[in-house]
């Protein structure tokens, strides 16, 4: 474990060593067409549905017509292209969004969060309450990977998402200080952004375009999936 560093550095060995790690499974870093195969195209394939189905103004006139099952419906849709969430949270969003109230719960939130004016504490914290008041059938639906993967999806240069094992083993690994709870916050998430963007800072000559590399970067620090594959595969 690398020594825990003050809040606004990462600790300069841990991260040359993971840095020399991540490039001996993509030696072009982020233009690597392995990196690209495996960390970009479900993520961009994703996005680009995100604008095709709810952009800002399509966003923008679904909440108009008060159309709040169509826009859970769509993003949806956007969420089948992800594996990020497990499948009892794909369950418990669904079942949560299934009435009336459920959808416009959702979708307030979320327009909130991506398109108002509103300081981003704040913006986030409306959103946490919304997802938390969907109605709960069997799991609850209030969780890390629920309430980032919409924001990170739509906006990926103003958002990341949180898959809470593998950033915090990234932290700890960094010896960054993310003030972790199980329990949604904005908190650790605004830690969470500050350390995608001291990584963006730190490997800035391997050219990292938003949170979609930054947090490709640090999934490849702190997940299982990499701890148990090598370069070589």
């Amino acid at each position: 474990m690398a020594t825990k560093t003050k809040s606004g550095e990462l600790n300069a060995k841990a991260l040359a060593r993971h840095r020399k790690r991540f490039l001996r499974f993509f030696p072009r870093a982020f233009k690597d067409q392995r990196y690209i195969d495996w960390e970009v195209t479900y993520k961009m394939t994703a996005h680009n549905l995100w604008e095709e189905l709810l952009s800002q103004d399509q966003f923008k006139a679904l909440m108009r017509s008060r159309d709040y099952e169509e826009i859970a419906a769509r993003a949806l849709r956007v969420e089948a292209k992800t594996n990020f969430l497990f499948s009892f949270e794909k369950m418990a969003l669904r079942d949560g969004v299934k009435t009336r109230d459920g959808a416009r719960s959702f979708s307030e939130g979320l327009f909130q969060l991506l398109h108002q004016r509103e300081p981003l504490k704040e913006r986030f914290v409306q959103w946490i309450v919304s997802v938390a008041e969907l109605p709960r059938i069997k799991s609850r639906v209030l969780s890390w990977p629920v309430v980032t993967l919409f924001p990170f999806i739509a906006q990926p240069w103003n958002h990341i998402i949180m898959k809470p094992t593998a950033m915090r083993n990234a932290a700890y690994e960094l010896g960054y200080d993310l003030d972790y709870s199980s329990k949604p916050n904005f908190g650790t998430y605004e830690r969470l952004l500050h350390l995608s963007d001291l990584i963006k800072q730190d490997i800035a000559d391997l050219k990292p375009k938003d949170h979609m590399d930054t947090q490709a970067f640090l999934w490849v620090i702190g997940s299982s999936e990499y701890e148990h594959l090598s370069p070589d595969d």
